[in-house]
């Protein structure tokens, strides 16, 4: 997996002062993105085992509220085993850190057994996920006034232990 860029002082994308992580690769191609460049899966720079313990040595200070994921796409099948590791020692290590991520794929079709990115460590990376931020950019739906989304049609989903617990539409 190639990820673009690390922001360790994020606050546009979730609560709190965040630690956010941009994947490369996305199949979306959503017209008006504002991340094209990581729509190629080689673009910016090899993910290591260096860079996941500078995202958790960024993560451990009491200021940062937690960390969040976005492209890119993090539910592409090739970023998926990579992204669940990371999770899966965010929540070991740090468990008090909330999970944000941002997928164009939706929960309840895509994401679920069956759908068309489901791999056999969904389920578990989803399991680590706190906020869910589904449903592709539509550039006619663009709402500048939304809290955390770029277009009317996405939501916000809670989950707890992979399981949406409640959908916040932007309507």
């Amino acid at each position: 997996m190639n990820y673009a860029t690390i922001k360790f002082y994020d606050v546009a994308n979730g609560t709190g002062v965040r630690v956010s992580l941009f994947v490369s690769g996305c199949r979306h191609h959503c017209k008006g993105c504002f991340n094209a460049e990581t729509w190629d899966f080689s673009y910016g720079e090899p993910y290591t085992q260096e860079t996941e313990d500078s995202i958790i040595d960024g993560l451990k200070p009491d200021y940062i509220t937690g960390l969040s994921l976005l492209g890119g796409e993090p539910f592409e099948p090739e970023n998926q085993p990579a992204l669940t590791a990371l999770l899966r020692r965010v929540k070991t290590q740090l468990p008090e850190k909330t999970v944000w991520c941002y997928t164009g794929y939706t929960y309840d079709t895509d994401l679920a057994e069956g759908g068309s990115v489901f791999t056999d460590v969904t389920r578990e990376m989803l399991s680590y996920i706190d906020i869910l931020v589904d449903g592709e950019f539509i550039e006619e739906q663009r709402d500048l006034t939304l809290r955390f989304r770029g277009s009317r049609n996405q939501r916000i989903l809670t989950l707890e232990n992979g399981i949406c617990t409640q959908i916040e539409s932007c309507e």
